[in-house]
């Protein structure tokens, strides 16, 4: 599989094409970014920690019936996948209260919730990503009906089999976000990433947050939070 000119570089990733317009390259980086954008810097060997646990999960995911991009990790920091279009939405799900919802509407962070709460943002920085609903992402061209509804019935699922995966590792998934994306032929697939990135990840103990929130929140200990969750996603 040959490796031909870059696609795209957003905050976390790097996507080039391959000598199969079917395939894509996906290059994982240590760049760190918060507040969309308004912070940066470098998590030490967040990339190759990133590339390997988004591996395993996803692997874990597509043994429980879920359709993911991943077709197989390629090196420390390169994973070779489907092609896909992503819908300009982010998919958010959240267990327990935690970042921004405690902000916007003053559920205490730590909550734990009734019920999963689903949310989807407009992928886009010059808005901010902002909240929207349904018919916004219909009325917008972002997704049909029928998109969402695969989208949402197979996020809870995920959402459930994660919750499970994690529990039995010691952690509380307190919310996470995920991306999909649609192939040439209209299947739509799990794509981009879960890790430590894009998950709030709670030690079941301690509380202790393993996560990106040490970069957003200047804790320290960051690359260890990332190299804990990687130790215990692979413990079988």
């Amino acid at each position: 599989m040959q490796k031909l000119e870059q696609l795209y570089e957003g905050k976390a990733k790097k996507v080039f094409k391959t000598d199969d317009d079917n395939l894509y390259i996906i290059e994982y980086k240590d760049d760190a970014t918060a507040g969309n954008g308004a912070k940066k810097g470098t998590i030490a060997g967040k990339g190759v920690i990133n590339n390997k646990m988004t591996g395993m999960i996803y692997d874990m995911l597509a043994a429980h019936g879920i359709k993911t991009h991943l077709v197989k990790v390629l090196s420390d920091n390169e994973q070779l996948v489907k092609a896909v279009t992503i819908f300009p939405l982010e998919v958010i799900v959240r267990n327990t209260a935690a970042g921004s919802i405690s902000k916007r509407v003053g559920i205490p962070e730590g909550t734990v919730l009734s019920e999963p709460i689903f949310e989807f943002s407009y992928k886009n920085d010059d808005y901010d990503d902002p909240l929207i609903n349904d018919d916004y992402a219909v009325v917008m061209g972002l997704a049909t009906r029928d998109e969402i509804a695969y989208i949402r019935q197979t996020t809870l699922k995920i959402n459930e089999i994660l919750k499970d995966f994690f529990a039995q590792r010691g952690v509380n998934l307190i919310d996470f976000k995920i991306e999909f994306g649609k192939t040439a032929d209209g299947e739509i697939l799990l794509a981009d990433e879960i890790s430590p990135d894009t998950c709030r990840f709670w030690d079941a103990k301690t509380g202790e947050k393993l996560d990106k929130d040490r970069f957003r929140r200047d804790m320290g200990g960051i690359e260890e939070a990332y190299q804990e969750m990687l130790r215990r996603v692979g413990d079988k």
